[in-house]
């Protein structure tokens, strides 16, 4: 008997399948790959409306070092929106260990080393007595970090005692201030920066290719061929480029090593371990994920330690940029950090949320800063056009969950 030989799809068919199969997954994915395209298009913008100043190195280094206190208080608070809660009180903390390390290394003549480590303890601590009233008394996570925030701006004026402090020993100055070596000695370009800049993206790509390797021998769902190079192919352009950019004015700031290794480092916890997986089930549904096992309580408490500590890191490094602590040190610099979260499509309720969104979330931030401060745009519509992104943000968050 002859064999039979199903039928030829229609020459139009396999394009249109692929067609709805990308336009699914995009919906599906809106957050990352919207979040990814905004900032492009937003540096676009910027550099054509500032005749090609927002992508100057010096520029570029003036925004890494702008936005580094802000991009890592992000990735601490990332963790702890997707447990469910917010932390308000991440900016006076900034001003308190910025003020408790002025007192320490300038009035008392502490070593940077042990000074820093006592300042990482104490955030640590502000954090566990923060976390202990909001995991174990099951206070509003939004009063607890409220009343710190009033308690620590207060300490800050208590130790500076209403005036300034400063300048700190010039070898923890270079915290925030200082530079890759070039040890390779270029002459126009610092070789070095550039080098670790092209090896991260390779090894960034290669990371990518070995993940997507690994999918698809466990039959495992992965994003479209062509979203997957698109996407890859603008990071490592973007990688490149910003290592090509800063390695011919001075080289890669050594906040922004430290910046990249807290990313990496928090994308593993976050995707790769099972303390991450149990951070976005708590978000996600609490009591179910009490009754699977998962001691909540701890949990919630921990992320709040780690936010102290991260706060703690940025209150540094920001006093290291200043080279003086300031009573009003950190002002604000709540807003900017939820901002950059939610922007990056972390979800009000919990149990959502990306590091690589948070820390595009908080260079949209600063890229927006940076450039209306170079227009010219006074404080007054620069505030107007955050918290008219951050509305628009939430929108989104809140429209496509009612869909789902």
């Amino acid at each position: 008997m002859d064999e039979v030989v199903p039928p030829l799809p229609p020459a139009g068919a396999t394009v249109g399948a692929t067609r709805s199969s990308y336009a699914g997954f995009l919906k599906s994915n809106v957050r990352e790959y919207g979040m990814l395209m905004s900032l492009v298009i937003i540096m676009g913008l910027f550099q054509f409306l500032t005749d090609g100043t927002l992508l100057q190195p010096l520029n570029l280094t003036n925004l890494v070092l702008q936005n580094s206190y802000i991009v890592i208080m992000a990735l601490g608070m990332l963790l702890v929106i997707v447990a469910g809660h917010i932390d308000l009180s991440v900016g006076s903390v900034v001003g308190f260990i910025g003020a408790l390390a002025a007192v320490l290394m300038v009035q008392l003549g502490w070593h940077f080393v042990p000074a820093t480590l006592a300042c990482l303890v104490a955030g640590a601590v502000i954090g566990a007595a923060q976390g202990w009233f909001v995991a174990f008394f099951r206070m509003p996570s939004f009063i607890v970090t409220l009343a710190g925030m009033l308690v620590f701006k207060g300490l800050s004026l208590a130790l500076l005692q209403g005036q300034s402090v400063g300048p700190f020993p010039a070898a923890f100055q270079l915290l925030s201030s200082g530079f890759v070596p070039d040890v390779l000695d270029g002459e126009s370009m610092r070789t070095t920066s550039l080098l670790a800049g092209i090896v991260a993206a390779a090894a960034l790509l290669a990371a990518k290719l070995r993940e997507r390797s690994n999918q698809a021998r466990h039959a495992m769902e992965s994003e479209p061929y062509a979203f997957f190079i698109a996407k890859n192919v603008v990071f490592v352009a973007i990688i490149v480029g910003l290592s090509w950019k800063l390695a011919s004015y001075k080289g890669l700031p050594n906040v922004l090593v430290i910046m990249a290794l807290l990313m990496l480092f928090y994308d593993f916890v976050t995707t790769r371990t099972t303390i991450g997986r149990r951070i976005y089930a708590l978000g996600g549904n609490e009591k179910a994920a009490r009754l699977s096992g998962i001691k909540t309580q701890w949990l919630s408490f921990w992320t709040f330690v780690n936010m102290g500590v991260l706060a703690a890191m940025a209150g540094l490094v920001f006093a290291a940029r200043l080279n003086t602590a300031t009573p009003k040190a950190g002002a604000g610099f709540e807003l900017d950090v939820i901002a950059a979260c939610f922007i990056g499509g972390a979800s009000a309720s919990g149990g959502v949320g990306k590091v690589l969104g948070a820390v595009i979330g908080a260079f949209v931030m600063g890229v927006m800063n940076n450039g209306m401060s170079i227009l010219g745009i006074g404080i007054d519509y620069q505030q107007v056009i955050k918290g008219l992104v951050l509305l628009a943000a939430v929108f989104v968050d809140v429209y496509n969950r009612r869909k789902a």
